[in-house]
């Protein structure tokens, strides 16, 4: 499969866009709290936009596996939402130009699609293109969220504290994106915003706004974040909320706040948890444990989030 029978340009990006980054955002691998795509609608509502080129999902997507939604009406079909996967040109508030890469991660055609965003890097002249995930993680929504920044320039993301050393993931194409414009020789980085393990299944804007003020600072863009910012204000409230009515949830987040606190000393410090002398010696509840309270918290989230739709 030619990766430029992948896709088609249908708009040409203005020559005065200056050496753009390019932001991509692909579902379909994990998106906890929803992040990933809180921020993709969130620049698309609050920043003037246009499509640059679209994707041909025949060649690439599994239908059957992610079954589009098909409404019947009465008697007869009515309408089907055929996903899409666009290149689109975005306007930050200063008027500064920016690609955005959004839609289904693809099902098949890895390689031939990551060489087609290649050629859609050299087209274009973008200078350095961001990937947005967000992960699971055992902390609480109580403390700053946290990121994992990785770069094929380790200057990039030097000077952040660390939280893992090499381990073994799930593949997914936005890891697969940094490797092959990092081969191709072309500046990539991407984020993993931290999304305590119990909001996994519900919206927390939170995580979004920290996903997207780090693609402000990383592209140098001037984003309009205020009502991303209102949002997550109004969604930390209401998690607190929730938390309060039960002494055991109350507990539960006091053990993870311990848990996180030794975790930011072990990471800011470089230095394996066992040897700092400075921590509190009684047992940590481990992510497993905490979680297990949590699961009763998690159920009220989603109800109170079904009966609100």
């Amino acid at each position: 499969m030619q990766p430029e029978s992948l896709y088609e340009i249908v708009t040409d990006v203005p020559s005065d866009l200056d050496a753009p980054v390019l932001v991509h955002a692909l579902s379909g691998f994990l998106d906890a709290g929803a992040a990933r795509q809180l921020a993709v609608g969130h620049l698309l509502a609050t920043h003037e936009s246009r499509t640059v080129a679209t994707f041909d999902l025949d060649a690439i997507y599994d239908y059957r596996a992610r079954r589009p939604r098909l409404v019947f009406d009465t008697d007869h079909y009515a309408s089907i939402e055929f996903p899409e996967l666009l290149l689109t040109e975005v306007t930050d508030s200063r008027g500064t130009g920016f690609l955005l890469l959004h839609g289904p991660e693809p099902d098949f055609a890895w390689q031939a699609f990551s060489a087609a965003v290649v050629q859609i890097v050299e087209r274009f002249g973008v200078r350095r293109s961001i990937g947005l995930n967000a992960i699971p993680w055992p902390a609480p929504h109580t403390r700053p969220v946290g990121v994992t920044a990785h770069a094929t320039d380790p200057s990039l993301v030097s000077g952040r504290p660390t939280f893992v050393g090499a381990i073994e993931v799930p593949g997914h194409l936005a890891g697969g994106l940094e490797l092959a414009l990092g081969a191709a020789g072309h500046e990539a980085m991407g984020f993993a915003v931290h999304v305590p393990h119990y909001l996994t299944q519900v919206e927390f804007p939170r995580a979004a706004l920290r996903l997207l003020e780090e693609v402000a600072v990383a592209g140098n863009l001037d984003l309009d974040l205020l009502p991303l910012a209102v949002a997550a204000d109004d969604s930390d409230r209401d998690i607190d909320q929730q938390v309060s009515t039960n002494p055991e949830n109350v507990e539960a987040v006091r053990a993870l706040e311990e848990q996180y606190d030794a975790l930011v000393r072990g990471a800011e410090s470089a230095l394996p948890m066992a040897e700092r002398s400075d921590m509190a010696q009684e047992p940590i509840p481990s992510g497993d444990e905490i979680a297990a309270q949590l699961e009763a918290f998690l159920r009220e989230m989603d109800d109170d989030k079904g009966r609100s739709e």
